[in-house]
């Protein structure tokens, strides 16, 4: 091109100088595209400008230059080739090109092959957003040819992954369409079944007599068979135009009252239309009399059945392809299938440890000491109101939480000792009275926060080095707080062992669980253990308190949330057993997230058919999954 020899790019202008002034989108097309082939280093420039509705023309002589406001109603006009200002013109010598969003959509396709290779990064990854939200057939050879030179490896993977995807839907060499799908086959990203789904969307059609050739068929249609009625046969035959409409009971109503004369319609006295014979022979006197459309007979209908061929054809033309594609989605939905399969196992160990964080407090102030604590929750929300007011003091994140964490541990400990002395120890004998006591200061410690911290959730922020999730890929994700809190949860099982295994407060406890008679006789003191441990089952309550609040909203009433499923946690596991307490949030959190992956929609429901499970399995099994021998066994 001559323009391009030159250099300069006014020339160019000029020559579509009428359609770009006209901007319409229907003629457009070509000025951008010898604009956008040029060659010439200004086509960048001129296309941002026009995009921007930065070009405007001057009326004296037409040409176009690119406009910046200046004082007065006047503009700074700067030439394209030049890139020096020619003048301050007043607004009435000039025209400013305002294109439209469709054209402003062509221009910016136009410049995707100026981005992707322009030297600034983010103008590159633009170009590359640009592409994935519009593919066109036009962006797969420029996005080609951006790919050798690009210099940021992340980049260029990603031009890679979109080339690829480009060459399944738009190239036009078969082959190259074919092995790009087999490479993509193991992919689990949306992006990828979002490019080959349209390959294998199928639509209905009909012919007369035979199928045409040259139409890529996905299935021959059989009216009566595989799902495919007579009506819907037929229905599709009428929606095409070859074949009449059947006459339906309201349009039936509506054609007889229309034909009412003399208290009779068709002969029929209307008394008697209540009737569907009646009704039927009514219609076909009229449709005899040729004044309604006649019914269309079972003969009829099975006539222009078998006159036509019924078969669904792909939109793709090549049968090689859809066979491809079809493989492809296939195997990517066994893939999606196991991977599933896979973040429902994470979900539901994330929700066991969590209710094993909330139980293994209650695993040992009920399951040790046969105490039926329901203000359990309360220490629960004790530990995340501490990690709350550290906060207030400690700004950072990650600091405050490691504070948080032992401070909580004594807070709730303190607190469970002053019950265990004040309240507890004068009711080990009855049970019931324990839990009438216990619910009394469950109530109270709940109406003590709300008079502190007032009613609405405070906030429990977590560090940032939990935000976000681990995404292993399109399918499978895992929150940090929640691979945190399963962390958490094999720590303090650990840490559970370790006391009741290798310290003496483990040893006495172990010795009044089995025989507190005995163990007075030998020297241990079983209200002091006592004591110990309703504090240790305390202090670890608040601990998962300040865990449960990192992801839930804090309020008086958080306990209420877990005091439930941590009691049938520790009752189905085995009461007084820590294995037994872990069996039990493993079963109760795959069995919950198990049912609601089969109701996703209701929650409420899944909860309801968790615990009408856990009522039939404790018929069966009433000491739980590990049976516990001594005195909670006994209990």
């Amino acid at each position: 091109m001559a323009t391009a020899q030159e250099g300069a790019i006014q020339p160019l202008l000029q020559e579509h100088q009428a359609v770009i002034a006209k901007s319409s989108r229907k003629t457009i097309g070509p000025a951008i595209d010898a604009i956008a082939n040029s060659g010439l280093p200004q086509a960048q420039v001129v296309l941002e400008t026009w995009a921007a509705k930065s070009m405007w023309m001057r009326k004296s002589d037409g040409l176009l230059f690119a406009g910046e406001k200046a004082e007065d109603k006047s503009y700074h006009l700067t030439d394209f080739d030049t890139g020096e200002v020619v003048g301050t013109f007043p607004k009435k010598e000039l025209k400013q090109l305002k294109p439209n969003s469709g054209i402003r959509a062509m221009i910016g396709t136009a410049l995707v092959q100026f981005q992707l290779l322009d030297s600034d990064r983010a103008k590159r990854q633009d170009a590359l957003t640009s592409i994935q939200r519009d593919p066109e057939a036009a962006l797969l050879a420029p996005l080609r040819a951006s790919i050798k030179p690009e210099p940021d490896a992340d980049l260029k993977a990603q031009k890679r992954r979109l080339e690829r995807l480009l060459t399944i839907g738009y190239d036009e060499d078969t082959a190259a369409r074919i092995a790009a799908i087999g490479e993509m086959s193991g992919d689990l990203g949306v992006d990828v079944r979002a490019t080959l789904n349209p390959l294998v969307a199928t639509t209905r059609n009909i012919a007369p007599g035979t199928v045409p050739n040259g139409v890529n068929i996905a299935v021959i249609l059989v009216p009566g068979e595989d799902s495919f009625s007579d009506a819907e046969a037929y229905d599709l035959l009428v929606a095409k135009g070859f074949a009449p409409a059947r006459v339906t009971a309201d349009e039936m109503r509506h054609r007889l009252a229309e034909n009412i004369e003399g208290g009779k319609v068709g002969g029929v006295p209307v008394v008697q239309l209540d009737e569907e014979e009646a009704r039927a022979r009514a219609y076909a006197a009229l449709a005899e009399a040729g004044k309604v459309p006649s019914f269309v007979t079972s003969a009829e209908i099975h006539s222009a059945l078998t006159s036509y061929v019924f078969y669904e054809t792909y939109a793709e033309p090549s049968a090689k392809v859809t066979t491809a594609a079809q493989s492809a989605l296939d195997k990517i939905a066994l893939k999606v299938g196991v991977n599933q399969t896979l973040d429902l196992t994470l979900d539901a160990l994330s929700l066991a440890s969590i209710y094993f964080l909330a139980a293994i407090g209650l695993a040992i102030t009920f399951g040790v000491m046969g105490v039926i604590n329901m203000a359990h929750g309360e220490f629960i929300m004790m530990g995340a109101y501490t990690g709350y007011v550290v906060q207030q003091f400690i700004p950072d994140h990650t600091v405050s939480i490691i504070v948080a964490i032992p401070l909580a541990f004594a807070v709730t400990f303190a607190a469970g000792v002053a019950m265990e002395r004040l309240v507890i120890r004068w009711l080990y004998a009855r049970p019931l009275e324990t839990l009438l006591a216990t619910f009394g200061i469950s109530i109270a410690l709940q109406q003590l926060a709300k008079n502190i911290f007032g009613t609405q959730a405070r906030p429990l922020t977590a560090p940032g080095w939990l935000d976000g999730a681990w995404m292993m890929n399109d399918v499978v994700s895992i929150s940090y707080i929640r691979i945190a809190i399963f962390i958490l949860a094999l720590i303090f099982l650990g840490v559970f062992l370790f006391i009741m295994k290798r310290t003496r407060l483990g040893l006495e406890t172990r010795a009044v669980t089995q025989n507190p008679r005995m163990a007075a006789s030998m020297g241990i003191n079983p209200g002091r253990v006592n004591m110990l441990t309703f504090g240790l089952g305390s202090g670890i309550a608040g601990i998962a308190g300040v865990a449960i609040g990192l992801f839930a909203k804090v309020t008086s009433e958080l306990g209420n949330d877990y005091i439930v499923q941590s009691f049938m946690t520790v009752v189905v596991g085995g009461v007084g057993n820590i294995w037994g307490t872990l069996a039990g949030a493993a079963m109760i959190g795959f069995l919950q997230k198990g049912i609601e992956w089969l109701n996703p929609s209701n929650t409420l429901a899944a909860q309801t058919y968790m615990i009408v499970f856990i009522i039939i399995f404790i018929q069966f099994r009433p000491r739980g999954i590990i049976a516990l021998k001594g005195r909670a066994a006994g209990d």
